[in-house]
C-alpha cells in the first residue's frame, strides 16, 4: 500500500490557533500526538502537536503558539472523540503543565491488547498489521526544539497521525465483532482521571531497591535526599540525574553514615556535589524525623518470610491466567499489568478493585476472581488423574 505524504497546515500564531478550534469545533473525532523533549530538564518541553480531523490535518507549534487553550478546549470536549497511540504520555504531559483531562478517549495501543496483540505494541508495528504500511523511522530520533523545521521531519511527525483515522476504524470493527468494544473505551478511559497521573511525591524514594535494606535514621535520609533532588531539579530546570545520580545514592548514605571525613574523602562521589552540599547532607542524616517522614516510611512493606509453597501456587495462578489469555487472544500485561502482579506477589493484604469492577470481572470470571483475592489461603489438592485448586474463606 502507498504512503503518501499529507498535505497539512503549520500553526504558529494564537490567531490561526484560536480559527483551527473554531474550525474544527463540530468535529466528530480528532487523533493527535506530540513531539516533545525531556532529556536534561525537569519540565518536558512539548515542541510539536501533531493533529488530524474529517477536515485535514495540522502541526501546531508550540515554542511560537502562546496560548494553548483552544486546543485543550476540544481535548476536554465530550463530544469530540480523542484517537491517540499510547496517549498517556501525552495526556500526563498537558495535564501536568495545564491541567487539562480528556474525555472521550479511544487509544490504539490499549484497543490492540483487545484484539490479540502483545500490550503495549508500537505503532509502526500496529501499522503494518493492520494497514500494511512500513512507516519510515528516519526521524526517530531528532531535535525537535530545533527551528526551522526540516519539511521531512514534519513529514515524519505527521505519520504519527495520518494513519490513526483508519487504523483506529479497523481495530474498533474488530473489537464489535468480538464483543470487546466496551472493554477497549472503559480502558482507554483510565485516560480521563486525574488519578492516572498525579503520582505519590514519595513514591520514587518508597519504590527504590536501597530502602528495605536501610536501618530507620538511613531510610530518613534517603527520604530527604529523594525530595531534596526534587526540588533542586524543579529550580535549575536540569533532569533529576544532572543533580546528584541515583546509583551514587547508596554511596552517600554509607560515607555520611560513616562520619565527614569519610564523605569529603570518598572518591566516587562526585567532587562538586559534595564539596557544595557537605554540611547539607550532614545535617540531612543527623535531623530528627518529622511525624510527616515517620508516616510516609511506615508505607514500606514489611518483609514477609518466603512460602515456598505459596510461591508456586501464586506462579501456577498466573499461568492459568496467561493461559486464558492466550486462549481468548487478550494480552496477558493489559488484563493483569506486571506492577499488580509484583503487588499481589509481594503484599498478601493487596488486592486491586480493578479486578472487580472493571471489563476484567467478565474476562476472568468469579472462579478466577476469587482464587486471586484468596490466594494466602490457596491449596492444591491431588485427586485421580485430575487436581483442584480450593481455598478456605
Amino acid at each position: 500500500m502507498e504512503n503518501k505524504s499529507p498535505r497539512y497546515e503549520l500553526i504558529e500564531t494564537d490567531e490561526r490557533l484560536r480559527a483551527f478550534a473554531e474550525q474544527n469545533a463540530n468535529t466528530p473525532w480528532l487523533c493527535f500526538d506530540t513531539e516533545f523533549v525531556g532529556e536534561k530538564r525537569f519540565t518536558t518541553l512539548i515542541c510539536l502537536i501533531q493533529v488530524i480531523t474529517p477536515i485535514q490535518s495540522y502541526l501546531i507549534d508550540p515554542l511560537l503558539v502562546k496560548d494553548l487553550q483552544p486546543f485543550l478546549d476540544l481535548l476536554a470536549d465530550p463530544a469530540i472523540r480523542k484517537v491517540t497511540h499510547a496517549g498517556e504520555n501525552d495526556y500526563r504531559l498537558l495535564y501536568l503543565q495545564f491541567g487539562v483531562l480528556p474525555k472521550n478517549v479511544f487509544d490504539t495501543q490499549v484497543a490492540a491488547g483487545f484484539i490479540g496483540y502483545k500490550y503495549p505494541v508500537s505503532y509502526g508495528k500496529l501499522v503494518e498489521g493492520e494497514l500494511g504500511i512500513s512507516l519510515d523511522k528516519a526521524f526517530a530520533v531528532t531535535d525537535w526544539e530545533a527551528r526551522p523545521f526540516n519539511p521531512k521531519q514534519l513529514t515524519y511527525a505527521l505519520d504519527d497521525v495520518y494513519h490513526l483515522p483508519p487504523l483506529a476504524k479497523k481495530i474498533q470493527d474488530r473489537l464489535e465483532e468480538m464483543g470487546r468494544l466496551d472493554w477497549a473505551l472503559e480502558e482507554s478511559a483510565t485516560f480521563e482521571n486525574a488519578d492516572t497521573y498525579d503520582r505519590d511525591p514519595n513514591r520514587e524514594a518508597l519504590m527504590s531497591n536501597l530502602m528495605p535494606n536501610l536501618k530507620f535514621k538511613e531510610q530518613v535520609f534517603l527520604l530527604r535526599l529523594y525530595q531534596w533532588r526534587n526540588e533542586e531539579a524543579r529550580r535549575h530546570n536540569y533532569s533529576k540525574e544532572m543533580i546528584f545520580p541515583a546509583k551514587m545514592m547508596g554511596i552517600l548514605i554509607r560515607s555520611v553514615a560513616s562520619g565527614k571525613e569519610a564523605l569529603m574523602a570518598n572518591r566516587r562521589l562526585p567532587a562538586r556535589t559534595v564539596q557544595k552540599h557537605a554540611k547539607l547532607f550532614w545535617d540531612m542524616f543527623h535531623e530528627p524525623p518529622t511525624p510527616e517522614e515517620k508516616e510516609v516510611l511506615s508505607q514500606i512493606p514489611a518483609s514477609v518470610e518466603e512460602d515456598p509453597e505459596h510461591n508456586i501456587l501464586m506462579e501456577m495462578l498466573h499461568l492459568l491466567i496467561r493461559y486464558r489469555c492466550n486462549q481468548e487472544n487478550m494480552s496477558i500485561d493489559l488484563a493483569l499489568p506486571r506492577g499488580v502482579l509484583k503487588k499481589l506477589k509481594a503484599d498478601q493484604d493487596y488486592f486491586d478493585l480493578s479486578l472487580t469492577d472493571t471489563w476484567r470481572k467478565h474476562f476472568f470470571g468469579e472462579e478466577l476472581i476469587r482464587w486471586i483475592q484468596h490466594r494466602q489461603a490457596l491449596r492444591l489438592e491431588f485427586k485421580t488423574g485430575s487436581f483442584e485448586l480450593t481455598y478456605d474463606e
